[in-house]
């Protein structure tokens, strides 16, 4: 199974670009989107942009993702 994160672009070069995830920053390769802009959203795997997606569907995925760390934070280990 894959799993994609959707990032929002902030920065772009020619072959990669800095993106916003969930408030942490990171760089990935735009090989398979080179059409993405600035302020784009994007889902990222395994360090590369897959495909560009629009900001509703970025928004509500990413709502679920924060509900995943959430639980995942607020578990006690025993």
């Amino acid at each position: 199974m894959c799993v994609g994160v959707p990032a929002k672009v902030i920065e772009k070069y020619e072959y990669s670009a800095i993106v916003d995830v969930m408030g942490s920053q990171t760089t990935v390769g735009i090989i398979f989107v080179p059409e993405v802009e600035i302020g784009d959203f994007v889902i990222v795997h395994a360090g590369q942009a897959m495909s560009i997606v629009d900001e509703e569907y970025a928004k509500v995925s990413l709502e679920e993702w924060r509900k995943i760390t959430h639980a995942r934070d607020s578990k006690t280990i025993l």
